[in-house]
């Protein structure tokens, strides 16, 4: 549920963004508002037209155009303070808990969902902490972040004092007239370098989440040579084009898509807060403390939760919709996967009943090595075993090759490759890979030769066998539903072909057919 939340997330972000900059233009030119949709949509399909180049030529302007957006933020936030300083008042907690224990539980309600919107930029920060560290990122959020941040803010607060009439949007309000269209370029700049970093963020949790069994394969590019994790996924970016640019028009303004924007972050932070209280376990620190840490952010994160929940006929339906839809299909694809393993494992011959079935029947021995991809650890590939039946033929050599994704980020080289001989000839090979790489037929059966598992002439004239598979629902107890069965039938015909999926060049692959009902 956290990683499909994060699919509303990625199509939100970029509209409420987006939204929020060119929303500028209405200070100085009232008459703009009904085209700030439509420019709004030309931005953001721009954005989405040149994923497939890359990040790489973006992101070589990330640095300075974010460190100059946060110096204007925080100079025009002390221009702001310096007109009424009694601003500074607000940095009294008292003030804030004065006001919510007397405003009245609706206000206080509403109240707390706008205070959550000024601080979701921080987790997004924090969640890249596995990338920099830990230094590199307390040093740009203490330093830099949030003291621009709180003193934008208090620059707001205290032009809503002087001047009431600019509530609609103090923010553009706070700079001086000749330097609004330069302070909406920057905006929109930093709109898109954050609607990126989402973007870029779902197209990895699709990666790992094809790698972990939880999605179809898809044709997943690599946009960089020297950087591996920088990628494109065509039918991904298009799906959140399309989920993005209906929340655009659906909503038309950043105010109305808050709700929905908040639903969806509160939601994930509380199930980050849970996550991280399971791997703390898992990792063996103390359970009370684990619950006592964890506890305590819970509840913050079930109040901000609760404070955005009243804002779900506003636009808080949204995400969740998203959110539901893409669970569903990852819940039905990882169920379906089972149920086809399970008919697998019912028609899939055991070694030494195939081995020495091959010792009483004539065959033709072919010239070469056949490879076999397999899904399974043990047991004879039931195209492998088609293909033996019906063309009473078998290559001089013979591979049985299993490509697994682990539950960690890598595994090195010197274990990707684990050979097992079955006979003569006759070889299963396993080939292990980290959720964070990108599994390879190729450069596994190098890494077993390098590392003398297989001798290098088991590698000539090889053709590689693919299992295509079709998916017959069937309608009984033992499996899902007859409508989620078709939409895993679905899923599986229009998934990204197996051989191409594990960098099999594609004059080497020949696709055995096989009917499969679940």
């Amino acid at each position: 549920m956290g990683a499909a939340l994060l699919y509303g997330d990625g199509a939100i972000t970029p509209a409420i963004s987006v939204l929020s900059a060119v929303e500028g233009l209405k200070v100085d030119a009232p008459a703009l508002g009904p085209y700030v949709v439509p420019i709004t949509l030309v931005i953001l399909i721009g954005l989405f037209l040149v994923q497939h180049k890359g990040v790489a030529a973006i992101g070589r302007v990330f640095g300075p155009v974010m460190m100059v957006w946060f110096v204007v933020l925080a100079l025009l936030g002390i221009d702001g303070i310096l007109g009424r300083p009694e601003i500074l008042a607000a940095a009294n907690p008292y003030q804030a808990l004065d006001f919510m224990l007397h405003a009245g539980l609706a206000v206080s309600f509403a109240m707390l969902g706008a205070a959550f919107l000024a601080v979701t930029g921080g987790e997004a920060m924090y969640a890249d902490l596995g990338h920099f560290g830990a230094l590199p990122i307390r040093a740009a959020w203490f330093v830099l972040v949030l003291p621009a941040l709180v003193l934008n803010y208090f620059g707001q607060g205290a032009l809503l004092l002087a001047d009431p009439d600019a509530l609609e949007n103090p923010f553009f309000r706070l700079c001086p007239d000749w330097a609004h269209l330069p302070l909406i370029l920057l905006a929109t700049m930093a709109t898109i370098i954050a609607s990126q970093a989402i973007i870029s963020g779902v197209f990895s949790l699709t990666q790992q989440s094809v790698q972990l069994g939880f999605l179809p394969a898809m044709r997943i590019v690599q946009t960089a040579r020297d950087e591996r994790g920088q990628i494109y996924v065509p039918m991904v970016n298009w799906l959140l084009a399309v989920a993005t640019i209906v929340a655009v028009v659906m909503f038309e303004s950043s105010d109305a898509l808050a709700g929905a924007y908040g639903i969806a972050v509160s939601m994930l932070m509380g199930i980050t807060t849970l996550l991280a209280a399971l791997i703390a376990l898992r990792w063996g620190y103390n359970p009370i403390l684990v619950f006592a840490v964890n506890g305590f952010f819970l509840v913050i994160d079930a109040v901000f939760l609760a404070a955005n929940s009243v804002k779900i006929l506003e636009g808080g339906w949204f995400p969740l919709v998203l959110a539901g839809l893409v669970a569903l299909m990852m819940l039905t694809w990882k169920r379906g996967n089972e149920l086809v393993e399970e008919a697998r494992v019912a028609l899939r011959l055991p070694e030494d009943v195939f081995l020495s079935g091959l010792q009483h029947r004539p065959l033709l021995r072919l010239p070469g090595t056949a490879a076999f991809l397999s899904a399974a650890e043990h047991g004879i590939p039931l195209h492998l075993s088609r293909f033996v039946e019906r063309n009473h033929a078998l290559m001089e050599r013979i591979l049985i090759i299993t490509a697994l994704y682990e539950e960690t980020p890598t595994v090195p080289t010197a274990q990707r490759a684990h050979v097992t001989i079955l006979a003569p000839d006759f070889y299963r090979v396993i080939l292990r890979y980290g959720f964070m790489e990108e599994a390879s037929i190729p450069e596994g059966l190098a890494c077993a030769v390098e590392s003398r598992h297989l001798p290098p002439h088991v590698l000539e004239d090889m053709t590689v066998f693919v299992g295509h598979e079709t998916i017959i629902p069937k309608s009984d107890d033992r499996g899902m539903m007859p409508w989620r069965e078709g939409l895993f039938a679905f899923m599986q015909r229009n998934a990204e072909r197996t051989g191409a999926f594990f960098g099999v060049p594609t004059r080497q692959v020949v696709e055995v057919g096989t009917e499969i009902e679940i």
